[in-house]
């Protein structure tokens, strides 16, 4: 289906049909998680208006916040000068993007030299991630 549109055959994919992606937020500029999308998952962002990923390890598509509800709503989709890597620029609802409760997934940073340095939160837990990813009880 989505394999013959002009847009998707532009997109340098690597040897497995992924491209990186970066989720930044549009509102502040932070760069909140890193990805990887195949054909059909950019075809879906496109249709949806909201972030749909590769899963590499449940080899499955992913839309963001399909279980704990922090979906992307996707207002810009840029290609970089290579044409392999997609910027989105996002509207992340609920403030969290990380499966850790915080509100990007790059909350370690490094301190110290290249001796004795080592990386260290730098960002709090927003909400515990044993709250965000509970699976609703059947209500029958």
């Amino acid at each position: 289906m989505a394999a013959n549109l002009k847009w998707l055959k532009k997109v340098k994919w690597d040897e497995q049909g992924l491209v990186p992606v970066i989720a930044q937020e549009a509102s502040s500029g932070d760069v909140l998680m890193f990805a990887w999308m195949n054909r059909d998952a950019l075809a879906r962002t496109v249709e949806l208006g909201e972030a749909v990923y590769w899963s590499r390890s449940r080899k499955k598509l992913w839309h963001k916040g399909e279980e704990s509800g922090h979906t992307q709503k996707v207002l810009e989709m840029r290609l970089d000068c290579d044409e392999d890597v997609v910027l989105l620029k996002i509207e992340q609802s609920g403030g969290i993007a990380c499966h850790t409760g915080r509100h990007s997934c790059f909350f370690q940073k490094f301190e110290g030299d290249a001796k004795t340095g080592d990386w260290h939160s730098a960002d709090p837990v927003l909400q515990d991630p044993e709250t965000i990813y509970t699976k609703p009880k059947n209500k029958s």
